[in-house]
């Protein structure tokens, strides 16, 4: 950290208040605001090393008239694909024949977003509708909050 940064850092903060929020100077803000629009400047570095919250920092700077520079990406930006969904399309095949009783042998394979796969094979179409609902009911750590 530089002298000036100390000095600033020094008179930034001239009380407290009851609650324990910080009285700041308005000169030492302003010093600490023009800091950060210097090209190159860390807005986030600049609060840390002045023992300020960089929120605070950047609403002074709001407060001062300053918007958000746009940032400048230095490479191409690669686009990042959406997370796999966690429904899956089932494609539904006519069967010619269903036996006298309704039930219906069927072969069933899944593969879910977080690995898991199952293969159910001559497994009764009642029995793998039960299943689907009993999965369809469970809760998923990764997509739900509790």
């Amino acid at each position: 950290m530089t002298d000036e940064l100390q000095e600033l850092r020094r008179r930034l903060v001239v009380g407290r208040k009851n609650d324990g929020r910080s009285v700041y100077d308005t000169q030492a803000k302003a010093e600490l605001v023009a800091l950060c629009l210097q090209p190159g400047a860390s807005v986030s570095r600049l609060a840390r090393e002045c023992g300020v919250n960089a929120n605070q920092v950047s609403r002074w700077l709001r407060e001062h008239g300053h918007v958000r520079r746009p940032r400048v990406p230095v490479a191409p930006v690669a686009q990042v694909s959406s997370p796999p969904s966690a429904f899956m399309a089932v494609p539904v095949m006519q069967t010619t024949a269903t036996p006298a009783d309704g039930s219906a042998a069927m072969h069933l394979q899944a593969r879910l977003p977080n690995g898991v796969a199952f293969d159910l094979r001559g497994v009764d179409a009642r029995h793998a509708g039960h299943l689907i609902e009993a999965l369809g009911r469970l809760r998923c750590s990764g997509s739900t909050k509790a």
